[in-house]
């Protein structure tokens, strides 16, 4: 029998929310355990009647099994308003300059009078706050949504990078980094018709959850020349195929090397290796990019490369417009505009 005094929130069994998750992957958020009683919210956007009703009996069912939860309380969310259309930048394997990539196509996607924000979904190693010369800034709140912070180059942008202290490991489970997620993506982006999201190396539960509740409109995927990592990116490239995303096209990165002192061009990581297998798979090959130390010194400068006429730049430019031109041939969602 209840004193009438507040009780706090209970610790949930991880398998409790492993099992409700797995039931609706990417559409859980906010459960809370009180008093026996499981409260959660539900995003139901998309999903006709039918499909809520047996959601919703699933959700119950599985956590009602479990000792200590007596009832399971779900808030289901109203449609949400449309969300900017979403490029997803994903690699097989770290390493390959994937999120220095995702920033100077955004940059050049913005210079071509595109409406883009920034998503930086590399919960545990975000870059982009450094790339982006806003490692010290922290996003405005405006209700439950966050406000994105603003740029030099006139690129807002969200990362986790922005909400942890400097330095600070993130040690989250899958649900966790999926929910941070859509924090960062469901934030206010008004004004904005494209987000350029800088995914994580692998096909981990980041991936999944963007996947699956957010559905990208097409991927880059950015591989270096050498065997080793075109095998991880052809993984990636098959895990948007099951996925049914559309692969924009495949970038070789680190091209090349020309001396700064004598000229001569050297391919440490080997040659051609991105285009010859985007031609194997059928894929469009969007551009290659040298490795050049310009480009390493703008980046930790929070500076890149595209943001001007330059022309280390030059490379990012032509593939951002390959990218723009893929996207002005789709059939897009009704309102969707560029530039």
């Amino acid at each position: 029998m209840s004193d009438g005094s507040s009780r706090a929130d209970a610790a949930i069994d991880p398998e409790v929310v492993q099992r409700i998750e797995t039931i609706a992957p990417g559409r859980v958020s906010g459960l809370r355990l009180r008093d026996g009683v499981l409260s959660l919210v539900l995003e139901v956007g998309g999903l006709e009647p039918a499909e809520r009703e047996a959601l919703t009996a699933r959700i119950k069912a599985a956590g009602e099994i479990e000792p200590g939860i007596d009832h399971v309380r779900i808030a289901m969310t109203a449609e949400k308003s449309a969300r900017p259309l979403i490029v997803a930048v994903g690699s097989g394997k770290g390493g390959v300059g994937k999120s220095t990539l995702a920033v100077n196509l955004a940059v050049a996607l913005k210079r071509l009078g595109r409406k883009v924000g920034m998503v930086d979904a590399d919960i545990y190693g975000p870059s982009l706050p450094r790339l982006l010369a806003s490692e010290d800034v922290k996003p405005g709140t405006e209700g439950t949504r966050l406000i994105p912070v603003p740029n030099a180059q006139g690129v807002p942008m969200l990362s986790m990078g922005h909400l942890a202290k400097p330095g600070q490991a993130i040690a989250w489970r899958g649900p966790m980094a999926g929910n941070a997620l859509g924090q960062l993506i469901d934030a206010d982006w008004r004004g904005i018709d494209l987000l350029i999201v800088d995914l994580p190396p692998g096909t981990g539960d980041v991936q999944l959850t963007m996947i699956q509740k957010y559905k990208p409109v097409g991927a880059v995927i950015i591989s270096t020349p050498q065997d080793l990592a075109l095998i991880d990116a052809a993984r990636a490239i098959s895990f948007f195929d099951q996925a049914k995303v559309p692969v924009i096209g495949m970038v070789e990165n680190m091209s090349g090397y020309v001396c700064p002192h004598c000229g001569e061009v050297s391919d440490p990581f080997g040659s051609g290796g991105a285009e010859a297998e985007a031609a194997d798979m059928g894929l469009a090959f969007l551009g290659r990019v040298p490795l050049d130390i310009a480009v390493r010194s703008a980046s930790d400068a929070g500076t890149p490369p595209a943001a001007d006429e330059g022309i280390v730049g030059q490379p990012f430019r032509l593939i951002a417009e390959r990218v723009a031109r893929w996207l002005d041939n789709q059939q897009l969602p009704a309102g969707a505009t560029f530039g």
